[in-house]
């Protein structure tokens, strides 16, 4: 069976016999032209673009039915095949990376998003429209590749700096892409914002190819396509019965058939990913528990950092006739969220200061703790416009903290040939806490509602935003101490894991250091 779903992927370059050892054996290539510092700006504003697919159609989700002629159901999509593409590419393209090289993974996934905006910018009806959505979260697999690129091109005094920076886009993105598409479809038209993410994607896709150098950093191995469609086909089930149980209802009987099946469909996957000699996820690796409780502080604190993000601009969007809310247009609430984002950019700096004094460990439990200080200021400082922004800037602080370490402790506890996929399987953990925080914050404030009069559409109360908030905290407290269960640097490392303490020699091809 394993011989029959995988295909052998061996790299050779022009003038060199076949190879499949370790990339530290091939001849060093000549040195790239540019220095190692604009490398990182490129991957950094390659993973920006990336992010910002998240957030790109929100301001217009409302209006969607009508733009693409079809119903709400179908036009709820746009967001979803966005995110559940870029959850089962993320793992894959990491995957890929370690086996082919990360500098062709980053080209294709720039290409991928260069062809899903023309197709969502060109359409005008639902199904060409959810496929270049769906090739933009295909896409979003750059990030990963990136962030464990990064490690292999720094100067060993910018790495953790350089990681922190990349790693903080995911949620950098998602900020500042909510008011930036809220003006263009304001003042323009909303086939305008997918032109400009077209541009975006043209400029990462010339830049990457020009400016990212090419390092011999191939593990040839087999590429397990049955791994690969029975992780697509289970994640993408329970994904589904999450971010719609809310829509379908949790006891409908399309709900829980995708939930089950999918749950049976990943216990299958786990069982055959275990047997295979080259997994397209190592679940061993990432059973240990440095990786382990990492993946998991990873799922909570992306719970909190999604909650964040929907529950605020609703409440500052709810119309004063409720008592509580803001009554905030749509750019309104975009632009008062727009600092949470930068902070999260601003943040990665000092992650990576208290990464070097005090290890990745502590500083995700710090940035979870800070994350969670957010949400008690939003419970109790939410009656005006700028209170909900000073909370939304502590929470983004904690995020950018937190988002910063996680990568490092993923990179300096797996082995160097499965960086990119266990980079990659961390992202993921935390795209399944946004998935899981949309549903909860949807349970919670469908719960309780108040009318706003006759013959108009109920709202949540005031006192449902207070328990999202509460559960926000809740998620990010336990975030803290599910990071402090992550074993001391030093332990259970394998040996194949370069040190950061100790820096490895740089790998073939790689840039000079200074």
């Amino acid at each position: 069976m394993t011989a029959i779903c995988s295909l052998h992927i061996a790299v050779t370059t022009p003038g060199e016999p076949m190879t499949t050892s370790a990339p530290e054996a091939a001849a060093p290539a000549p040195a790239h032209r540019f220095p190692p510092l604009l490398v990182i700006v490129v991957l950094g504003f390659g993973s920006l673009a990336g992010a910002l697919m998240q957030s790109l159609v929100i301001p217009i989700q409302s209006e969607m039915p009508e733009l693409l002629h079809t119903d709400a159901g179908n036009a709820s999509w746009a967001i979803t095949a966005t995110l559940l593409a870029a959850a089962v590419t993320m793992p894959v393209t990491g995957r890929l990376a370690d086996m082919v090289g990360k500098k062709r993974v980053l080209v294709a996934s720039a290409a991928v998003l260069v062809v899903g905006s023309l197709v969502a910018a060109l359409s005008s009806s639902v199904v060409p429209f959810l496929t270049g959505r769906a090739l933009q979260g295909v896409a979003m697999g750059y990030i990963p590749v990136a962030i464990s690129f990064v490690r292999e091109v720094a100067p060993p005094a910018r790495r953790a700096g350089a990681v922190a920076a990349i790693s903080a886009t995911l949620g950098v993105g998602g900020a500042l892409g909510l008011p930036l598409a809220a003006w263009i479809a304001q003042d323009y038209s909303w086939h305008g914002l997918f032109w400009l993410s077209s541009a975006l994607a043209l400029v990462v896709l010339v830049l990457t190819v020009v400016v990212v150098p090419g390092i011999h950093d191939e593990h040839p191995a087999h590429l397990d396509l049955l791994g690969i469609a029975g992780l697509a086909v289970g994640l993408s089930a329970v994904l589904v019965a999450v971010s719609k149980g809310s829509e379908w209802g949790w006891s409908a009987g399309r709900t829980l058939a995708m939930l089950v099946g999918g749950v049976v469909v990943l216990l299958g996957w786990a069982w055959y990913q275990l047997r295979h000699e080259d997994p397209i996820v190592d679940l061993r690796t990432t059973a240990r528990r440095p990786i382990l409780f990492t993946n998991l502080a990873a799922v909570l604190i992306g719970f909190g950092m999604m909650a964040q993000s929907i529950v605020v601009p609703q409440l500052l969007e709810m119309p004063e006739a409720t008592g509580y809310g803001l009554g905030q247009s749509i750019l309104e609430a975009g632009l008062w969220m727009a600092p949470a984002g930068l902070m999260m950019l601003l943040f990665a700096p000092v992650s990576s200061g208290l990464i070097n004094h005090v290890g990745a460990r502590v500083t995700l439990s710090v940035g979870a703790v800070v994350l969670a200080v957010g949400y008690v200021v939003a419970l109790f400082l939410m009656s005006a416009p700028w209170q909900l922004m000073v909370a939304s800037l502590v929470a983004s602080a904690g995020v950018g903290i937190g988002y910063a370490a996680m990568p490092t402790l993923v990179l300096d506890n797996a082995p160097e040939s499965e960086a990119g996929s266990s980079v990659g399987v961390n992202t993921l953990m935390r795209s399944v806490g946004t998935t899981v925080a949309g549903a909860v914050m949807a349970a919670v404030l469908t719960s309780d509602t108040q009318a706003l009069g006759a013959g108009l559409p109920t709202v949540p109360t005031e006192h449902a935003f207070q328990v999202c908030f509460v559960v926000g905290a809740v998620a990010a407290l336990a975030g803290a101490l599910v990071a402090l269960l992550v074993p001391r640097r030093g332990s259970e490392v394998p040996a194949t894991t370069p040190s950061t303490a100790e820096p490895a020699p740089a790998p073939a091809g790689a840039l000079p250091q200074g």
